[in-house]
């Protein structure tokens, strides 16, 4: 009898520390999110990226959010899942290095640039807010994943509109509709009854 309870004991001790390793690995992603997003918005004001450079970042950034997205769904995250994002973090990460050391520049000072800068210094907002929500308690995994599929549409709309080095007044109005309605949904997440 001793043996039987000291082995559910020890199950109970590795289901709630798996539990609790997915939720510190998915924090650990959120905040790796908000800082990718923020040296593209860095390398766009220093002019280090183009507009160009920094929708096709957008685009690699919208791959690792739905991959996100998919592997939160269920509200949980292997160990195989996160060695996957960890490498698509890494391969995004050297490309913003790369991106932000070669001989292209942009023009910090456009309106097209400005357009963009707007738009990923909102997305460093609303993942802050995402990641903030998750070390709160009042977002769980798997409400952060479903939001994750928010972030990847907008960072689609990003991307497709930066394709051609050049953000319209029509293409940013687009993408802040997005943003308006991923807002919305971030806050309506953090504000419902789900806690962790």
């Amino acid at each position: 009898m001793k043996l039987f309870r000291l082995t559910g004991i020890a199950l109970a001790t590795g289901v709630l520390s798996t539990g609790a390793w997915a939720q510190t690995a998915a924090e650990q992603d959120q905040q790796h999110d908000v800082n990718q997003q923020q040296r593209i918005e860095q390398g766009l004001k220093s002019g280090e990226l183009s507009t160009k450079e920094a929708g096709n970042l957008e685009h690699d950034e919208q791959y690792e959010d739905r991959m996100e997205a998919h592997d939160l769904k269920n509200g949980s995250l292997s160990a195989t899942q996160q060695a996957r994002l960890n490498a698509a973090e890494d391969k995004t990460s050297n490309a913003i290095y790369a991106d932000k050391h070669n001989a292209t520049t942009g023009n910090p000072n456009s309106a097209s640039s400005e357009r963009l800068q707007t738009d990923v210094q909102r997305n460093v907002d609303q993942q802050q807010r995402i990641a903030n929500g998750m070390q709160s308690g009042a977002l769980t995994n798997k409400e952060a994943g479903s939001l994750e599929r928010g972030q990847a549409h907008v960072d689609r709309h990003e991307a497709n509109a930066a394709a051609d080095g050049h953000v319209s007044a029509a293409e940013q109005g687009h993408i802040q509709r997005t943003e308006n309605r991923q807002s919305n949904h971030i806050y309506n997440k953090k504000h419902n009854a789900k806690i962790k």
